[in-house]
């Protein structure tokens, strides 16, 4: 028998200066057994970062027709496209041909996932940006998962201050462009 997924309950606190975004949020989050808690953890930051009307996570890895997370307007069009680790060059081209807006979230390092692009046809890659954290701090937060989270999210001027089930962690959050 396959091993189902795991659910994990977010209660999340989030208080996004830049964008002046401030939500109180109750979020399931389903891990599935071949998705690691780093992977995770940059799904449920990613939902966080681009919190708007509208946002979700996608049906799961398994299928190829929507992102980790995506916004979809009130006509059920997706407005965003939003992939975490490091997508193939393909769905990046699917994704912005769809959405407004593309983004992709990593926990690995970003000069190795923006290599795994360099020649390969990506619609509107100038428009396309790829955010990472410190190295490390998606894997010191995911070390501190539980199936049931307190989280409080807070971003000021780049930089992402994080307590998870009452352990503090911070990092800057880097952003570059593909084109």
């Amino acid at each position: 028998m396959a091993a189902g997924a795991t659910i994990h309950t977010f209660e999340i606190t989030l208080a996004d200066v830049d964008r002046g975004v401030y939500e109180d949020l109750s979020l399931r989050a389903a891990r599935h057994p071949s998705e690691t808690d780093a992977f995770l953890m940059t799904r449920v930051l990613a939902y966080c970062l681009e919190h708007e009307e509208g946002i979700a996570f996608g049906e799961g890895i398994s299928t190829t027709d929507e992102p980790a997370v995506l916004v979809r307007d009130l006509t059920g069009r997706i407005t965003a496209w939003i992939e975490v680790g490091a997508p193939e060059a393909d769905r990046l081209h699917h994704g912005s041909r769809l959405a407004d807006r593309t983004a992709v979230y990593t926990h690995r390092d970003p000069a190795k996932v923006l290599a795994r692009w360099d020649g390969k046809r990506i619609h509107r890659r100038e428009e396309i940006v790829l955010r990472s954290f410190d190295a490390g701090f998606a894997d010191d937060a995911a070390a501190l998962l539980a199936r049931r989270n307190a989280l409080t999210v807070s971003v000021t001027e780049g930089h992402l201050y994080l307590e998870l089930n009452g352990t503090s962690l911070d990092s800057a959050v880097h952003t570059r462009a593909l084109g």
